[in-house]
């Protein structure tokens, strides 16, 4: 008898998988799927490492748990927008639009959400060292990560007791850390400003040396384990029987039995065409890259007043922070390269540099702050793998593992639980068949 490609795969347990995104979740997904015997198709319309994984701060953030949205926030975010010194911009022409977004992001701007939020971050990001390392194993990628110390940086002790929240979260969940006053600060890493007087450091953390670099190869890597790679935007998923059966990318369609959809804040439309109303925006994020700065932290720091960071990365400096809410289409704002630049003169007085490049790109943004990581309840083969706002870098590797092991049959490493894609179901069943294709179109 004859058997065809599906069902081969459903035979072998092998299955060829298209991935949509080539960010790190995405090609996080490709490695461990084709070290697992799967077949893999890389589509992305820009090209692997090309999105909001070239810019991000470039730290394995394990620590960074605590949600934005901690207790406090709606009192103190208004204060924040109107002051030019604070982390918080909003772009006034969008703020109609994103209102319905930011009245469901506060609503979890309370102590029990956001401990349940860290809960819920911690599986995914707080191995994230180990993680990458297993996943760059035997690449060219593993030259890009260093593992490191990891500071935070506060006026005074009384700024960090003001944190004092996060931290006790943190410490709920096992991370352990070393505080810093003035005087062993400036023994540890002279260059910071003095009003910088105390530090907290945290070990087991690590940096990426050029982000984009890391993700071209790894993408490089999954090509010689067998990945295809193909360039354009997909602009609808195939399904027949309730079941995925391809992808079409302008006027190509790739066959495939799975479909994975890791393209972050652009994940919304076919997340959408498959039932999927996720509540989505973009939180958009800036970075300053300083060639040839000098002095260089020795390690990656967090500016806590500043809620921004400083990476060391090969020939510069990389400022990396702030928040947004500007829509995915407006073009970058001066206010927050600005802002990044005159923090950090501050906190390393001298701070000079030969060059410098800008970057703006977009977070994407759940109103829980918790990551849609799992299968399309009613559609066979459909996993999505997006939302992780702030530590996508940090959360890549053991998201896309985790998928990689549902897609196999295999039981995941933690609990599902709380990224399931069931809490975002609309009130639309799942279309199928042709219907797909012609309601994107629309």
């Amino acid at each position: 008898m004859m058997m065809t490609e599906g069902s081969t795969a459903q035979a072998t347990g092998r299955r060829h998988v298209a991935i949509i995104g080539a960010g790190i979740v995405g090609v996080s997904c490709a490695i461990w799927l084709l070290r697992d015997g799967h077949r893999v198709t890389l589509i992305d319309r820009a090209g692997p490492g090309e999105g909001t994984s070239f810019g991000n701060g470039g730290v394995l953030a394990s620590c960074a748990i605590v949600p934005v949205q901690g207790p406090g926030l709606i009192g103190r975010a208004p204060g924040m927008v109107l002051n030019r010194d604070q982390p918080l911009f909003v772009r006034w022409r969008h703020l109609p639009r994103a209102a319905p977004w930011l009245a469901k992001y506060l609503a979890h701007a309370n102590a029990p959400d956001a401990r349940r939020i860290a809960a819920a971050l911690a599986p995914i990001v707080g191995d994230s060292l180990a993680d990458h390392l297993a996943l760059a194993a035997g690449s060219d990628a593993e030259r890009w990560i260093v593992p490191t110390d990891y500071l935070y940086l506060y006026r005074d002790r009384a700024a960090f007791l003001g944190d004092s929240f996060g931290w006790d979260l943190r410490a709920a969940h096992g991370f352990e850390w070393r505080e810093i006053e003035a005087g062993a600060l400036d023994a540890f890493d002279p260059v910071f400003s003095d009003d910088l007087s105390f530090a907290v450091q945290l070990g087991n953390h690590g940096r990426i040396r050029d982000p984009a670099g890391y993700v071209r190869d790894l993408a490089a890597y999954a090509g010689t384990l067998g990945a295809r790679t193909l360039r354009g935007e997909v602009d609808a998923i195939r399904c027949e029987g309730g079941a995925v059966r391809g992808v079409r990318t302008g006027s190509a369609t790739v066959d495939c039995d799975a479909v994975v959809l890791a393209t972050g804040v652009w994940s919304a439309k076919l997340a959408g065409s498959l039932g999927l109303a996720v509540p989505l925006e973009s939180e958009r994020g800036y970075h300053i890259d300083l060639w040839g700065a000098s002095p260089v932290p020795k390690v990656p720091a967090m500016i806590a007043g500043g809620k921004f960071v400083m990476t060391p990365m090969d020939g510069r400096l990389r400022l990396a922070g702030v928040v947004e809410f500007g829509g995915l289409d407006a073009g970058p704002s001066r206010a927050p390269f600005d802002l990044l630049l005159r923090q950090a003169r501050a906190a390393i007085p001298g701070l000079t540099w030969e060059d410098k490049t800008e970057w703006m790109g977009h977070r994407p943004a759940i109103t829980d702050s918790i990551p849609v990581i799992g299968e399309i309840p009613g559609v066979r083969g459909a996993f999505v793998g997006f939302g992780h706002h702030h530590v996508g870098l940090t959360g890549g590797p053991k998201t896309g593992r985790v998928l990689a092991r549902m897609i196999g049959g295999r039981k995941a490493e933690i609990d599902l639980a709380p990224y399931s894609p069931a809490r975002f179901m609309g009130s639309r069943r799942a279309r199928t068949g042709r219907h797909h294709e012609q309601g994107d179109r629309k």
